[in-house]
């Protein structure tokens, strides 16, 4: 049996502001049923991207996964909005990643009052 070269990606872009989201802490969970286990935990740099795939090739595995994003933190900081006014504070997706060798990717395009996401590229 080969290797896997499946890596996972995320990206976070302020739709409010029209740029990047940096400095968001990002978590990662594999999930088994509703056991979840935190594989990674990092925060997004100038790009509003990760330094390197928050899931490596080296430690990729087929299987559901959880991204937390700390969108809360980020628009206090990022927005100036009060912690009590924060409408999203923490956004989880959940998703499945089923081809060993594929890449994925998992943007998340935040403003403070929603959120979309898709498969990217």
């Amino acid at each position: 049996m080969s290797a896997s070269h499946g890596y996972l990606t995320t990206h976070v872009l302020d739709t409010a502001r029209g740029c990047p989201a940096a400095g968001l802490k990002i978590e990662l969970y594999r999930l088994d049923g509703e056991i979840r286990q935190q594989i990674a935990v990092t925060l997004t740099n100038d790009d509003g991207r990760t330094d390197s795939p928050i899931l490596p090739a080296d430690e990729f595995a087929t299987g559901a996964y959880e991204l937390v994003f700390h969108a809360g933190a980020y628009l206090e900081t990022a927005l100036g909005i009060a912690a009590d006014q924060v409408f999203l504070d923490v956004v989880p997706i959940r998703f499945v990643m089923t081809e060993a060798d594929s890449h994925y990717h998992v943007p998340l395009l935040l403003s403070p009052y929603g959120y979309s996401t898709y498969r990217g590229s």
